[in-house]
This record gives structure tokens, sequence and C-alpha cells, in this order.
């Protein structure tokens, strides 16, 4: 049965989060309800990248499923984008050889953290309204996320995830006017990682927390630590890469 690696875009405003839920609106429910349609009603899987929370937005989210299908990829394409709602769209499709995993085949992900420091009621649905903040501390502190650290002190602990050891490529804040973009690439993230650091690092550049307490906390994991979280509606999923498949 052929492989159909997709790549997709959604708003998640309306959604509780990327993985299935009862009686609950997620992407891979919304998903999995159209790609049936094409499978003589046999349930089809959606297996994603990563889980999104409830909130999070994704500019390029990667998924897989099996389907038989006397379709072409842009038709296929085209059906499926007529039936999903309006908040996801399908930007491409493939087929992909069989061992290919849209989450274990992940090389790097990139995510995109969008902060607003003035008053704009229009980017409330994707940013956090910060107000004022420290640019320089932000750059200081991002600095120190690069390369491999436990990062167990940011994360929602959870028993079953053994490994909080990750591998950051890119921790970096942009700034453009009242814009401030924190891009960070890892080759995995933990749950609610990312809004971990980010709410942290607004605390730090706020001076309302240390960057020597962010570093011993780095230093020295520990689980179900007290500190800031960001909201989700300001987190995107940028990109997932992959090696040559």
């Amino acid at each position: 049965m052929p492989r159909f690696k997709i790549a997709l875009q959604y708003d998640g405003a309306k959604f509780f989060g990327w993985q299935f839920q009862p009686s609950k609106r997620t992407v891979q429910n919304e998903l999995e309800k159209v790609i049936t349609r094409f499978s003589n009603e046999n349930k089809i899987t959606v297996h994603g990248s990563g889980r999104t929370d409830t909130g999070v937005h994704a500019l390029n989210q990667v998924a897989h499923f099996d389907l038989a299908t006397e379709l072409d990829t842009c038709t296929l394409t085209k059906a499926m984008n007529s039936y999903l709602p309006e908040d996801i769209f399908i930007t491409s499709l493939e087929v992909v050889p069989g061992e290919f995993h849209a989450r274990y085949s992940a090389s790097k992900r990139i995510y995109l953290y969008q902060c607003y420091t003035g008053d704009n009621l229009l980017f409330r649905n994707q940013c956090w309204m910060t107000g004022p903040v420290d640019f320089n501390k932000l750059e200081s502190v991002a600095e120190v996320l690069i390369g491999e650290h436990d990062f167990l002190s940011f994360c929602k602990f959870r028993s079953d995830v053994k490994n909080t050891i990750c591998k950051i490529f890119e921790s970096v804040w942009v700034k453009q006017d009242n814009m401030l973009n924190y891009n960070i690439t890892g080759n995995r993230f933990l749950h609610h990682m990312i809004r971990y650091l980010t709410g942290t690092m607004i605390e730090i550049s706020k001076g309302r927390y240390s960057l020597e307490d962010f570093v011993s906390l780095l230093k020295n994991p520990k689980k179900n630590v007290q500190i800031f979280k960001a909201p989700s509606q300001g987190l995107i999923l940028k990109k997932i890469k992959y090696e040559k498949i």
C-alpha cells in the first residue's frame, strides 16, 4: 500500500492540539475523517511529526498515512482540501518509501515564537502581547541554549519520558519594530519546552528572573520546577527537516 507524506498548515486557535481526543476538535481527527472518505470508509491513521498543543499553529507540519488509491497526488491533494475545514490546508503531498516515518525520520524541528511589545488587536491570535522588554537580555539568554542540554527543568514532567536531553542548533531572537521573533531549531522538543523557555526568557528580560537562575536550572535539571510558561497562541511550528528520503 502506498505511503503518502503531506505538509500542511493550520490555525490552532480552534483546535485542542494535534493529537486525537474523544469529543474534542483536533487536527489529527479532522485529517483522518477526510482521508477516510477515500478509503471506502476504512479507518486511516495519520502520523504526525510531533504533537502541537491546544492553540499552537503550524506553517509546515508534516504527517504520513498509508492509502490505496488510484488518484494521482495532485488530484488527491485538491480533493482532500475541498473537504477540510478552512483552518487546515494541505500544501503538498507525495508518495514516499514505506520506511519513511513523519516523526522518527525527522532530523530537525524548527519553531517560531512571536511576541509583540506594542498594542495591536490583530496580533492577539498569533502573538504574546508582552509589553516592553530588554532585547539585549533576550539575546544573551538565547545564546546559552545552543548545544546539547538536559531540559528536564523546562518541560512538563512525564514519568514515561526517560530521555530529556535535546540538541539545540539555533536559538536567536530577531527584532523588527514591535515584533519579537524567537527562532529555535532542535533535534527534538519536550512537552511545553519551548513555551517554558520563552516564558522564562521574557521574565528575565523584564528583570523578574535572573540569568544565573536560568543557567542553574539548565546545568542542574530538576522536575516540576515552578517557572514561567508563555501562552500557546504565539507558538508556530515552522518547518520539519529530513535527511534525503
